[in-house]
């Protein structure tokens, strides 16, 4: 599916409740999490990382950080065992990432104060890496947040844990809410709040469904990905590469990574 189409999403409005916002980034990180949605990414932003010599990573639009615990341990099975991140947010979720830095004992850290991804403050380094968020930029927003990345001369990638395929918003609609539903009480931190607007007022999961939905058809191909890329580097500095990869199950991954060259 190539169609792209730039509608509207709950999570993106600055009036959104964050209670709700928060329920539904805890949802995905959940899910993200455990069915190892990023994994596959791993030799990817392994390569780019040895590229550049950077070991930290700082994540942009973080949301309740789902699947970055899960890349850290990857990482570090592809001979990185110094890989550290750090995630930020426009929205932060420091109940979210103090659970994960705990966890992690620090591998993890979180930067608490609002981060904008198209002017991220110089002392905040690292290779700079969205998962799951790129598709809330316009074509114009995406092509800043690339050019920051290489105006600062770091290494930047882009990850969208789906192929932007039209059964994968038959599952947003049908399968995952019920999973939502099935696996909201066994989220840690606990939160009666999730439980409130998950049940009671199903705001959590009717919004999810939406936002699912439209996130697939915000998506970027990999050859839009790849366009946006060589726009932000008009003088042709950076290694580009775009595509997608497979879980051996079945689902896929598209990304864009690009490094300073030589």
């Amino acid at each position: 599916m190539k169609l792209r189409l730039q509608l509207f999403e709950f999570e993106d409005q600055p009036w959104f409740p964050a209670v709700v916002r928060a329920g539904m980034m805890d949802y995905l990180r959940f899910m993200i999490t455990h069915l190892h949605t990023y994994r596959p990414i791993a030799p990817l932003l392994a390569e780019a990382l040895r590229r550049t010599g950077q070991q930290q990573v700082l994540e942009l639009c973080a949301g309740a950080g789902g699947g970055t615990e899960d890349v850290l341990q990857a990482l570090h099975a592809e001979n990185l065992p110094n890989a550290r991140f750090t995630l930020t947010d426009l929205y932060p979720q420091p109940a979210a990432w103090q659970h994960i830095s705990e966890q992690t004992r620090g591998a993890i850290g979180y930067e608490p104060t609002s981060v904008n991804a198209l002017q991220v403050p110089e002392q905040l380094p690292g290779f700079r890496a969205v998962f799951s968020a790129f598709h809330h930029f316009s074509p114009a927003m995406g092509q800043s947040l690339l050019r920051d990345a290489v105006q600062a001369q770091t290494g930047v990638g882009v990850f969208e844990g789906a192929g932007k395929h039209w059964w994968e918003i038959l599952l947003a609609l049908t399968v995952l809410p019920v999973a939502q539903l099935i696996i909201t009480p066994f989220i840690r931190p606990f939160s009666l709040n999730r439980l409130l607007f998950t049940y009671l007022v199903p705001l959590i999961p009717l919004c999810t469904i939406w936002d699912g939905v439209i996130s697939i058809l915000r998506m970027y191909p990999p050859e839009q990905l790849m366009a946006l890329g060589r726009a932000a580097d008009p003088h042709e500095r950076y290694h580009w590469q775009a595509g997608k990869v497979r879980h051996a199950w079945g689902p896929e991954v598209t990304y864009l990574v690009g490094w300073p060259k030589p």
